[in-house]
């Protein structure tokens, strides 16, 4: 199959007399960092939505890739990875194999980014995946406007305060948390008091608010 013209450079880098290929790509959305490949590894920082990143590689049988954005090192959720192929902006992971991202291993003391392995290592519940999300440039475009006013959230004090406070069970779910990404009906999101607008759980070690007419993520607290 003749691979698509996109960003990717053989960077002039040779490691155990190997070169490796970096991708250029951008986030679709607002995208947590995390210093290992899964959702069980802490969150160390995040790359704000168009953001530029350079992809060292994915890895072949799970949903994460190495990626650098400035100072920030770490992986990420490959599914929010844009890049350019020709005239159109496609999902990095989906697309690894026809934008010729390199492929790369898990570290060895990490070779299981199941969401299994997530719940064995923190403690909480597995509860199924996340719903949607602004997947890739496509799906991104789809839900764009309701991503925007979900962005704009601004939580009160009295909310912020409130809901990292009363801790709640935390629920582990594939997928990455990102704004506009929907909690499935089986996970219980919990009431603020005076504040029927919204909800909140705590997935995947990040407290979300929630919008609870359509259980989308509104707000992460990073």
């Amino acid at each position: 199959m003749k691979k698509l013209a996109v960003g990717t450079t053989l960077a002039a880098l040779m490691m155990s007399g190997v070169a490796f290929a970096q991708t250029s790509a951008t986030v679709s959305t607002d995208l947590n960092v995390r210093s290992g490949p899964g959702v069980q590894h802490p969150v160390i920082g995040a790359i704000s939505t168009d953001a530029d990143v350079t992809v060292e590689g994915c890895i072949d049988s799970a949903n994460w890739c190495k990626v650098a954005s400035g100072d920030l090192q770490g992986w990420a959720y490959g599914d929010y990875l844009n890049v350019k192929a020709g005239d159109e902006v496609v999902s990095l992971y989906p697309n690894r194999e026809t934008v010729g991202v390199a492929i790369i291993e898990a570290p060895a003391d990490d070779t299981d980014t199941g969401q299994d392995v997530a719940v064995g290592s923190v403690g909480g519940a597995a509860m199924g995946a996340l719903i949607g999300g602004p997947i890739g440039a496509v799906a991104g475009a789809a839900i764009g406007g309701t991503s925007a006013s979900a962005a704009n959230v601004e939580p009160t004090e009295e909310i912020t305060t409130y809901v990292t406070t009363n801790a709640v069970e935390p629920v582990y779910l594939d997928g990455e948390v990102v704004v506009g990404a929907g909690i499935p009906e089986t996970v219980t999101i919990y009431d603020i008091p005076e504040q029927p607008d919204y909800r909140y759980a705590q997935i995947n070690g990040q407290t979300v608010l929630v919008n609870p007419e359509n259980r989308n993520i509104i707000y992460i607290y990073r």
